[in-house]
């Protein structure tokens, strides 16, 4: 519900009641509405490999990953699970499972291997042969255009994100998508947690451009974490209002697709039930989900944002508020794990720097009182509460009006135990658990509360290059075997989405 409190609307955090799963069948796919589509979902650069193949060109990722001490494990996705060559047998096990989907992501250093310029045909060919491929197994593709491997030639010449060119030549990108992949592309997905790569790659420096000011991170050559991410952001987020009106006004008429984009959210839980937490709670989600949807929905940030960040944070004019307002079809939202949350006063670096962080005046822990909120995976960030699925949903319901509503990413990874035999890594109880659970709560959500949710991708297809994490994390449905030619092995988890799928 929400309550009037000095002059701003609070909402009060009422959670919903967790629905107790088991590993047991006891949900399926007939148990969602009818058109529901299940899939699981990638990115090209943690799954393509192929990195100096066919004429693509290099992404900050790759410099990122080539710079030593970046990545956990020191590996880099040269390589990754070679999907690029080996997707055929991929759509095969995709398609034995049931699943209906796929959603991937396009480089766009392989379309345009300097970010503009001349088109790299070879990119274009293979992304024809994996979407026909897809379809005549009937895997519908679902296509994120920018899944953080911005070309680094656009880093070099203009600093990527930072420049509005980067708009233009976003939406130069885009079109050519739509133009060359949307007679059979019908789900467009323009950005992948823009929140995530604003603040990891430009504030804390912890990703790819690696940005950051020097006193936060003494490993960041450049950047100032106290104005970075609220540009980076902006220019996002008016490269995709640029992207979706050039789809609806050319190529929707006719290709007869939708557009979206993913968003990253927690949920978060007051760590007591002081007003001064509960109000924290609400900042926790205005500067992560709502910096985002709030442009879409309402056309501006959210107040707590314009309030706290002040002339820090961009604005937008009234024709780019116009186009933003409305600008999607459908919502993304990539959902993993709950943190409380609580106000925070004390962080006086942060406050220094006025880094965005810092400017939210809220503190998220998966701790209280020393005790974990659940179960974790393995991920440190990474704890298993099913019940904040159903909480998030209902969130975005009541305060956005339930807009249509795909979970684009959901899922745990275990640890790449060297010591664990591939036998034993197979028997993945725990990720059937939390899937059966979150899906359980995710069906409450639509059955019971009226949530306008449509979709559910699993992350991830096969164990992947994650990131700053390498190879340490294992969050795929099927093992991947980096010893020995990468071959793929059924986990019991995909033997519980074969009878979820297709009993």
């Amino acid at each position: 519900m929400w309550l009037k409190k000095g002059g701003f609307l609070i909402f009060v955090f009422i959670v919903a009641v967790e629905i107790q799963g088991c590993c047991g069948q006891n949900i399926s796919r007939r148990s969602f509405p009818d058109g529901f589509v299940f899939g699981t979902a990638s990115s090209a650069y943690q799954y393509e490999g192929a990195v100096k193949e066919d004429g693509r060109g290099q992404t900050i990722w790759d410099t990122f990953a080539h710079t030593f001490g970046k990545v956990l494990d020191f590996s880099n996705a040269d390589v990754a699970n070679n999907q690029y060559h080996l997707y055929s047998g991929d759509i095969q096990l995709m398609k034995d499972m049931g699943m209906d989907a796929y959603r991937f992501s396009i480089a766009w250093s392989r379309i345009y291997p300097n970010g503009t310029g001349k088109i790299n045909q070879a990119g274009v060919d293979h992304y024809n042969n994996f979407i026909n491929a897809l379809l005549a197994n009937g895997i519908e593709p679902y296509v994120t255009l920018y899944h953080w491997d911005l070309p680094q030639s656009l880093e070099d010449k203009y600093a990527g994100w930072l420049d509005p060119q980067s708009i233009k030549d976003f939406t130069l990108y885009a079109e050519t998508c739509f133009r060359e992949f949307g007679d059979r592309v019908k789900h467009w997905i323009t950005f992948n947690e823009p929140h995530t790569f604003a603040v990891q790659g430009y504030d804390v420096g912890l990703q790819a451009p690696s940005r950051c000011s020097i006193i936060l991170h003494a490993f960041c050559r450049a950047g100032n974490s106290a104005t970075e991410p609220y540009i980076v952001a902006h220019n996002v987020l008016l490269s995709h209002a640029s992207v979706v009106a050039v789809y609806k006004q050319k190529y929707q008429p006719h290709q007869r697709g939708s557009i979206g984009i993913s968003l990253d959210s927690f949920w978060y839980e007051p760590t007591s039930n002081s007003s001064a937490d509960i109000e924290a709670t609400q900042r926790s989600l205005d500067f992560n989900l709502g910096w985002f949807i709030e442009p879409l929905i309402f056309g501006d940030y959210p107040r707590s944002m314009r309030t706290r960040v002040g002339s820090r944070l961009p604005r937008f004019t009234k024709s780019e508020s116009k186009q933003l307002k409305g600008s999607f079809d459908f919502i993304g939202i990539n959902h993993y794990t709950t943190w409380y949350a609580s106000v925070n006063n004390t962080n006086i670096i942060g406050v220094l720097l006025n880094d965005s962080l810092a400017d939210s005046g809220a503190s998220s822990l998966p701790f209280k009182n020393g005790k974990p909120i659940a179960d974790r995976a393995n991920s440190i960030w990474l704890y298993i509460v099913p019940h904040g699925i159903r909480s998030l949903m209902n969130y975005i319901k009541q305060k956005y009006d339930n807009p249509l509503i795909i979970i684009t990413e959901n899922g745990m990874d275990d640890a790449n135990n060297p010591f664990t035999s591939i036998k034993d890594a197979l028997k993945d109880e725990k990720r059937i658990k939390y899937h059966n659970d979150y899906l359980t709560n995710l069906l409450a959500a639509i059955k019971e509360d009226g949530c306008n949710v449509r979709g559910y991708f699993v992350w991830s297809l096969l164990d992947n290059w994650e990131w700053g994490a390498g190879f340490s994390a294992r969050f795929g449905l099927f093992y991947v075997d980096y010893n020995d030619n990468l071959k793929r092995y059924a986990k019991d988890s995909v033997k519980w989405f074969k009878n979820f799928l297709t009993s």
